[in-house]
């Protein structure tokens, strides 16, 4: 491609990097090398998907009960009738005052993405330890409609390892996205959710209402549930990056031209904190 370079400006006036200009030619030059990568990854995405549906069910043995917009619910009136059930681990503790921003940000897209997947046999749910009371207003805030049940005084975010307790953060008892996370040191910031000092997971906490520790003791993921002749099967779990998949607006962000572009840090609000116009 053509040596001609031009400096990226962002909607700031600072400077982001340089890029490549060049001919038509030259670009589809490119863009055509980049195809034959994008089908790569499209086929290995599908090779995976068949490795997901092809892991073992593991069969719910306890009893979950959850508080719902209709009552009290079992995991199995969940699935409202269809054979599957996916569940999005929401984090809004018990002691939130709002959702977490990301979590919020990825839930803007579960609207339109419900009424599909009920129409095609699987159940969708948002889950977290919230109060239902504060799960609804928040849910009306924010012009969600997606189903929302609280899990409460149970113990299926616990176990599904997206809550935890104050003793297993204090004495490493964490254990997330398959692997055990160290014990947090004095000041209460664990190495594994706050790599660079707690900015900006403390900024992040702060719009919860909480602080970092009790912020971090929920965690977000996706979990998948299958029901055959009556009886309620786990298939599969995702955490961390595992979501970002789910997070349409990076979806979006990875084909524009300046990416991600996360260099100022924690960019997203929730959906009505934007500056209007």
């Amino acid at each position: 491609m053509s040596d001609n370079a031009s400096t990226t400006i962002d909607l700031k006036g600072k400077n982001v990097g340089k890029h490549m200009t060049g001919t038509r030619e030259e670009w589809l030059a490119a863009r055509l090398e980049l195809l034959k990568a994008e089908k790569e990854l499209t086929h290995r995405s599908d090779e995976l998907a068949l490795q997901r549906q092809q892991l073992p069910w593991v069969r719910i043995e306890k009893t979950y009960l959850f508080e719902t917009d209709e009552g009290s619910a079992s995991l199995a009136d969940l699935f409202r009738g269809r054979s599957q059930l996916l569940v999005y681990h929401f984090m809004f503790g018990e002691k939130y005052k709002a959702g977490c921003p990301n979590c919020s940000s990825i839930a803007d897209g579960f609207n339109g993405n419900a009424v599909h997947l009920e129409n095609h046999d699987v159940s969708f749910y948002a889950i977290s330890r919230g109060p239902l009371e504060k799960l609804q207003a928040y849910k009306r805030r924010l012009g969600w409609t997606f189903p929302w049940a609280s899990s409460l005084g149970g113990d299926f975010n616990s176990d599904l390892n997206v809550s935890f307790s104050e003793e297993q953060q204090r004495d490493g008892g964490i254990e997330y996205n398959y692997q055990r996370e160290p014990a947090w040191n004095v000041q209460g910031i664990g190495d594994a959710m706050t790599k660079h000092g707690e900015d900006p997971v403390a900024q992040i906490a702060a719009t919860t209402g909480t602080d970092v520790a009790t912020f971090t003791r929920e965690r977000p993921g996706m979990s998948a549930f299958a029901m055959e002749d009556g009886v309620v099967y786990h298939t599969y779990s995702a955490f961390a990056r595992g979501l970002d998949v789910l997070w349409s607006v990076y979806q979006w962000l990875d084909r524009a031209p300046l990416g991600r572009n996360e260099i100022s840090g924690t960019w997203f609000r929730r959906n009505d904190e934007y500056k209007k116009g």
